[in-house]
């Protein structure tokens, strides 16, 4: 059960930093068609803007969304996990005290109930692997959405803007920039919009 937690801690933490990392990488990698390359000389001045990535996720109604549906199917296979492990709990438990008060009437029956239940918790432990992995596999594949969906935006964005740089602010990772390079809110209402229309 504690690896189910671990997966969606590790998905948001791996998931935010890549995502930003790629998104950057993209934004200066990519050339656009719209806006002229710039030769950066001495003098000139450079066209730089942030995201707040907090900000962004909070008001992101994608990453909301995927984030809700994943903790969704993180505690239905909690909840499936504990219900098994509750009744093999039960069968342990059973199990033990027909045995301690000579409840089987041979010894053979009690090794097919011992076994029986083993086959069951080796079951209940493939099952909990195999519900982990599909939840990693998810999580790999809103990973690459929210960061296919946050990179095309960004891109199309830029074509219109011309920025040179755009940076990903994350915590307190850049000690100062004027707010006035901010550019969140334009990024989550243009994300939110394009979200919608693809929606309907």
């Amino acid at each position: 059960m504690k690896s189910m937690k671990t997966i969606a801690s590790v998905f948001v933490a791996v998931f935010v930093t890549f995502t930003f990392v790629q998104c950057n990488n993209t934004a200066q990698q990519t050339p656009t068609s719209t806006v002229a390359p710039v030769n950066v000389v001495p003098g000139q001045a450079v066209k730089i803007a942030y995201v707040d990535i907090d900000t962004l996720l909070s008001n992101y109604e994608l990453w909301k969304e995927l984030n809700e549906e994943m903790l969704r199917k993180e505690e239905n296979i909690r909840a499936t996990l504990n219900e098994k492990a509750k009744a093999l709990q039960a069968d342990f438990e059973d199990f033990d005290r027909k045995l301690n008060n000579n409840g089987f009437t041979t010894r053979e029956r009690a090794e097919a109930e011992q076994n029986r239940i083993l086959k069951k918790r080796e079951e209940l432990e493939a099952l909990q692997e195999r519900l982990s992995n599909e939840l990693a596999i998810e999580n790999n594949k809103n990973s690459m959405l929210f960061r296919d969906s946050i990179n095309s935006y960004i891109n199309y964005y830029n074509k219109q803007k011309g920025y040179n740089i755009i940076l990903s602010r994350i915590g307190d990772n850049i000690l100062y920039i004027d707010t006035e390079m901010n550019i969140t809110d334009d990024i989550i209402k243009g994300l939110n919009e394009r979200y919608y229309q693809n929606k309907k």
